[in-house]
């Protein structure tokens, strides 16, 4: 988990989770508001209005928080939690990542097709690799040989290896849906803010699927109750 600032806790801005009751940034967690119909809603971008709860940013918390009906006794009132939530937050957080694939696609960052993707990891100018994740096992050790041989030219200069990250959240169908092309198996990102947007998003899904915000926390809190205040906005 990564730790909230000091400028964060003098300003205030860190929120407790609902289920382990811990005390994090926002980026570290989910934000949940009652919509106008009162059914519980993932607030992922923090911006709807009305009183919000929290929780860690991770499927087991959400899964955990449905459990305890625990997103009810905080916000104090009756809401409707959809019983697919969690895979409702995980649909909506991988739709968000394509979009911001897709606006890094029309800004010129995004490099599609096998012998492209090799050429600018091998200039130092690949940001991040992305492979499909039903793509063929022979592709991906392909990709992974291109990034080991840069690797290895960077050390023999005596340059500090850089390590890239591996994207495989998006299958093929979404690769050609973000980018417009058909047969996208290889991608990469180059620099530039957009892309950065994509890494952004990628990072908070897988984040999200392998509960790395959660575990340690909701192992030393798994008989407690929910507070009603700290959590809430």
């Amino acid at each position: 988990m990564k730790a909230a600032t000091q400028r964060d806790r003098k300003e205030g801005l860190e929120r407790s989770c609902v289920v382990t009751r811990t005390a994090k940034a926002p980026e570290d967690l989910i934000r949940f508001v009652a919509g106008p119909d009162g059914v519980l809603v993932p607030d992922l971008r923090r911006k709807l209005p009305g009183r919000g709860v929290w929780a860690s940013l991770s499927r087991r918390t959400v899964a955990e928080a449905i459990r305890r009906k625990a997103f009810e006794r905080s916000l104090k009132a009756k809401v409707a939690v959809p019983a697919d939530l969690p895979d409702m937050i995980d649909r909506l957080m991988l739709r968000d990542a394509l979009q911001a694939l897709s606006m890094a696609n029309k800004a010129g960052l995004v490099i599609a097709g096998f012998a492209k993707v090799e050429a600018l990891i091998g200039s130092g100018r690949c940001l991040a690799v992305i492979a499909a994740s039903d793509g063929a096992e022979d592709g991906r050790r392909k990709i992974g040989q291109a990034v080991r041989r840069v690797a290895a030219a960077r050390e023999a200069e005596g340059l500090k290896a850089r390590e890239l990250p591996v994207v495989e959240i998006f299958s093929a169908a979404d690769l050609e849906l973000a980018l417009g092309r058909a047969h996208v198996i290889h991608a990469a990102l180059a620099p530039g803010p957009a892309a950065e947007g994509v890494l952004s998003r990628w990072r908070r899904l897988v984040r999200y699927r392998t509960d790395d915000t959660a575990a340690s926390d909701q192992n030393d809190t798994e008989n407690t109750t929910e507070p009603a205040g700290p959590n809430a906005e």
